[in-house]
């Protein structure tokens, strides 16, 4: 999913750049605002599971491997927007320190992990939770809106490649959805097994969260 250096031509990494600055941006100012003081210790640590666990790479079958991406845990955690700077900064901290993902590519993988993979997946949850309403079905919502968190990532990955001249699409949206489809088996076991454990031992710090 992390993109590398050289994948992306200069009109598109520098167009996602600026757009996940904005976002950013946006993002920032609204954290400003939300009383959180009291929910620094939450923010860091759901970073530093999100951190580890996307560390932790299991085997997809040809050879490739996939990670957790956390977006969905983070954005019900923490809100949108919160989650939304916490992907962030998990992902420049891969980048700068573990080269995972290349630094021109930086803003575009913000964008497909951070925003679209994380806000994006947030926002589904929140219209699953509305078909599938009910606590005995929490597993289900939390299970849907990260599968579909991954698939949604690894589209606007396909199209970035295309738009770069990287790789055709027809060839590389087939391909990304096709593996990430099975990591995204993954994504939703380990959301939903995380989220229902925190449910269960202090389900006050999920109510503070609006959905």
């Amino acid at each position: 999913m992390h993109i590398p250096d050289g994948f992306l031509d200069t009109k598109t990494w520098i167009t996602f750049t600026a757009v996940s600055g904005v976002g950013l941006t946006l993002a920032l100012r609204s954290f400003k605002k939300e009383k959180l003081a009291q929910r620094i210790p939450l923010i860091g640590m759901t970073a530093a599971f999100v951190f580890a666990a996307q560390m932790l790479n299991f085997p997809i079958a040809g050879g490739t491997s996939g990670h957790f991406m956390g977006g969905v845990f983070a954005c019900i955690l923490l809100g949108p927007w919160t989650g939304f700077i916490t992907m962030s900064l998990v992902l420049i901290i891969q980048c700068l320190l573990f080269q995972d993902g290349g630094l021109t590519a930086l803003g575009a993988n913000i964008f497909n992990m951070g925003f679209i993979g994380s806000v994006g997946g947030f926002s589904l949850y929140g219209l699953f939770r509305l078909l599938v309403w009910g606590d005995r079905t929490r597993p289900v919502a939390y299970a849907l809106a990260s599968w579909t968190s991954i698939m949604l990532a690894a589209t606007f990955a396909s199209f970035q490649l295309a738009l770069s001249g990287t790789i055709d699409l027809s060839v590389s949206l087939p391909t990304m959805l096709g593996v990430h489809a099975v990591i995204g088996i993954g994504e939703a076991a380990i959301t939903t097994l995380a989220l229902m454990s925190i449910w269960k031992i202090r389900p006050d710090l999920m109510q503070q969260v609006k959905y």
